[in-house]
């Protein structure tokens, strides 16, 4: 389980005590998702649609995990997919579903009001800082985000007085994360890793947690990475396993690489709308439980359309 913000010493503790793994970190899908645990706080990296590792994700859900805390900053359908399966009990997030224009998720509300479920909701920002206070090592960090609103007695946030100012302050307690799951642009054989585009909170999320996981487009050498060091925003002595998983986010996007399928989204969606929630787990049978591999997998949304989505990507940063 998570530790809790009152025990960041025994955070850094643990990390201090994490066997120290050199060299190569290269492994399979499978392994890498053995990583994950009953009972383990689950931190998942990207946003929304954005570079969710879903190879790692779906491989994860086909061991059958139980009791799983998911947290992301902006939870797509993958957050409907464990819940439904019965892998994940809790997830702690400022939003679940695909986007606005998809509404919100509709098999997360029945699942919540049925009370199978628990939602923590925080404010986006208030998430991250969560994350960032995490990878400080520290028990908290200060902000202005929440005040006012509902959401200071949803998820344990403090208020005090700031000693300078004499203005109120949302205290918000950091979250240190058992395991988190990353999805990037490339990384090397010993875990350094590189984002395109927006990284979102995962540079965060990877200090935070006591085991990092990571799939990439590409495995490109160690001396290749180190022409662009700038770029690696991942060092590779925080993560434990690496693997090389090309799509590993589709139907999600990854930046310059290819568009998110917004077809499969709608399908998705007016499936659910026409027949009710119970199409998650034909959607589960079908594209998580059916195929055997992540070639298997890929090969249900055929050639032509991953063709198809990579011109996309291109055109955008064209």
């Amino acid at each position: 389980m998570g530790i809790g913000p009152a025990d960041f010493v025994q955070a850094r503790r643990r990390l201090e005590a994490k066997p120290q793994k050199v060299g190569e970190k290269l492994t399979s899908l499978e392994e890498a998702a053995s990583l994950v645990r009953d009972g383990d706080h689950v931190a998942i990296g990207g946003c929304f649609f954005s570079r969710t590792p879903l190879a790692l994700l779906r491989e994860v859900l086909r061991r059958g995990p139980k009791g799983l805390t998911l947290s992301r900053n902006l939870t797509c359908f993958e957050g409907e997919w464990f819940m439904t399966a019965g892998a994940s009990d809790t997830v702690v997030t400022s939003w679940i579903g695909i986007g606005h224009p998809w509404g919100l998720s509709r098999p997360v509300r029945e699942l919540v009001e049925g009370g199978r479920v628990r939602v923590e909701e925080w404010s986006h920002l208030g998430l991250g800082l969560r994350y960032r206070a995490g990878a400080m090592g520290v028990p908290f960090l200060p902000t202005l985000t929440m005040l006012g609103s509902d959401l200071m007695g949803v998820g344990g946030a403090k208020t005090m007085t700031c000693p300078f100012t004499g203005q109120t302050l949302c205290l918000v307690p950091a979250l240190f994360p058992d395991v988190a799951v990353l999805h990037v642009h490339r990384a090397d054989p010993t875990g350094n890793c590189q984002i395109d585009g927006y990284p979102h909170m995962d540079a965060d999320i990877a200090r935070a947690a006591t085991r990092v996981v990571v799939t990439a487009e590409q495995i490109v050498p160690e001396a290749e990475m180190l022409r662009q060091a700038d770029r690696t925003v991942i060092p590779g002595f925080v993560v434990d396993a690496v693997v090389e998983a090309p799509w590993g986010a589709f139907p999600h996007e990854c930046y310059g690489l290819y568009e998110a399928d917004f077809d499969f989204f709608d399908a998705y969606v007016a499936a659910i709308g026409a027949t009710g929630t119970g199409v998650v787990r034909d959607y589960l049978d079908r594209y998580v439980y059916g195929p055997r591999t992540f070639a298997e997998y890929l090969a249900l949304f055929g050639e032509e359309r991953l063709d198809r989505q990579a011109r996309r990507a291109r055109e955008l940063v064209g």
